[in-house]
This record gives C-alpha cells, sequence and structure tokens, in this order.
C-alpha cells in the first residue's frame, strides 16, 4: 500500500487496498485471520492494536447481547469451523445479529475446505474494507 500511494479518495485507497489484497496468498490469509477474535470472544490469536481491539468489538457488538443458549451455540459452531477448516470463523459482523451469525457459520460449514478459505479471505477483505472507511471518517 505505501508502493501504491499517495491516494486521491478513500474510494482510491479501497481499491488499491483490494489489489493488494488479491495479490496476497493462503499463507497472508491465515495470518490476517489470526489477528481478529473468535466471534463472541474478545481476543485474537495474534496481538491486536487497541484501536482494532475496539473495532472488533464494535462489530460484534450484536452478537454479545444474544441469550446464553445462543452463545453456546455459537462458540460450538466456532469449535466445529476451527476443527473442520483449521482457522477461525471470520466474517464481516457488522450489523448482524448472533443468530445471523450462526446460521451463517452453520451454512458455511457445509463448503469445501478450499471454497471456504476463498470465502474467508474475501470477507476478511470486507472487514478491511469496512475499517479503512472508519479510519477514514475518523480522521476527517
Amino acid at each position: 500500500m505505501i508502493e501504491r500511494r499517495p491516494f486521491a479518495s478513500i474510494d482510491a485507497v479501497i481499491e488499491s487496498a483490494n489489489a493488494a489484497w488479491r495479490e496476497t496468498n493462503e499463507a497472508d490469509w491465515r495470518e490476517a485471520f489470526d489477528h481478529h477474535p473468535r466471534i463472541g470472544e474478545t481476543r485474537s490469536a495474534a496481538r491486536q492494536g487497541a484501536r482494532a481491539e475496539g473495532w472488533s468489538s464494535g462489530e460484534q457488538s450484536l452478537a454479545s447481547t444474544a441469550d446464553a443458549a445462543v452463545k453456546r451455540q455459537l462458540a460450538d459452531a466456532n469449535a466445529e469451523y476451527e476443527a473442520r477448516f483449521g482457522h477461525i470463523y471470520i466474517v464481516c459482523a457488522a450489523g448482524r445479529s448472533a443468530e445471523e451469525l450462526l446460521a451463517i457459520a452453520r451454512s458455511r460449514l457445509r463448503n469445501d475446505p478450499a471454497v471456504e478459505l476463498r470465502v474467508a479471505a474475501d470477507e476478511q477483505r470486507k472487514i478491511t474494507e469496512l475499517r479503512l472507511r472508519k479510519l477514514f471518517s475518523e480522521a476527517s
């Protein structure tokens, strides 16, 4: 991204970020996934900065308001997902309830591992876009 500067607008930043993401590979995707907490949790496998922790918490805020039974089911789905695919269940959670996130997880558990890795990578791309927009919104 540094080499792609300067950017004329936030849309140019997003376009460049998407292009950079398309140039990455499976190892890069998995590394990015490690910087996210599981849905319904607050800590990630790899350290996040305070801003990223705050964004994760806000994006998952609707999941945290679910009742105990749904939270348990979501934790079980997280564990099943990780056992099947070898990485956390990553989804752009902003604006989605725990019930929605649970239904999405259950649906994605049916995916072939290679297909699911690409789905997860695209969810990461969506999260990156959302956070870039937040970053530029905060700066203005």
